[in-house]
């Protein structure tokens, strides 16, 4: 399995940096509460400065969604729908412990993080502009068709894994309880990406070391070196 970044992303989008981690050996049963707490700090910090829309990282992901078409007050990334569920609520809901390791470095860090089942995934997965063919399931059950040229994680299948690139996840790979092996996809598309992700891969790499005793495969993707390879340790 293979995930990539279509050729048209990355010509697009050449401020684009993507970190990809693989990782197996997940199971529910891990405490990560303090971890999580220096990351809702800072959020919290940040936030009380001024609102969401005004981070160096939010706004690039705004300019990012006004080249696609995309209304970028109607459609956010999915950092800043966390940032403004947190400024809201003054925290997140707990849904599982690397979920929550994930929406807390997007909150820190106020970059878009996906973790993705690959159970649910059939072999390659790639960003890149929907025909308008593929299917989507919503977390609620219900099934859905890109419109034609939105960004989505599109697999081999013709299954949609996310819509208008980090906006909605599906449900056909949402991390259960029964997840064992993951995919995480962190994006960035600010001036200090190239430093900030590597820094939340390591991150994310030795919380997974030390949490659940999982090894972490990691690279940083670019338009020359566009491929993460996922061992085939798997039937999909």
């Amino acid at each position: 399995m293979r995930f990539r970044h279509a050729p048209q992303v990355w010509s697009t989008f050449p401020e684009l940096t993507c970190g990809v981690l693989h990782a197996t050996g997940i199971t529910p049963g891990v405490d990560v509460t303090p971890r999580l707490a220096r990351h809702a700090d800072t959020a919290h910090a940040r936030l009380a400065a001024g609102a969401e829309g005004g981070f160096p990282e939010i706004q690039a992901w705004r300019r990012a969604f006004a080249r696609m078409g995309s209304p970028p007050t109607r459609y956010r990334c999915a950092a800043e729908s966390l940032l403004r569920r947190f400024r809201r609520d003054g925290a997140l809901p707990r849904l599982h412990p690397l979920v929550d390791l994930g929406n807390a470095l997007s909150l820190g860090y106020a970059v878009p993080v996906a973790v993705l089942d690959l159970a649910g995934i059939t072999r390659d997965l790639t960003v890149r502009p929907a025909t308008g063919a593929e299917t989507y399931l919503t977390l609620g059950g219900d099934e859905e068709h890109p419109e034609p040229g939105e960004l989505v994680f599109a697999d081999a299948a013709g299954r949609a894994h996310s819509r208008r690139w980090t906006h909605r996840q599906s449900g056909a790979s949402a991390v259960r309880a029964e997840t064992t092996e993951v995919l995480v996809v962190i994006e960035a598309m600010h001036h200090d990406g190239p430093v900030v992700v590597p820094r939340m891969l390591a991150e994310l790499a030795a919380a997974l070391a030390e949490e659940w005793g999982a090894p972490a495969r990691t690279a940083v993707l670019t338009a020359a070196a566009p491929e993460f390879a996922v061992p085939a340790v798997r039937i999909g």
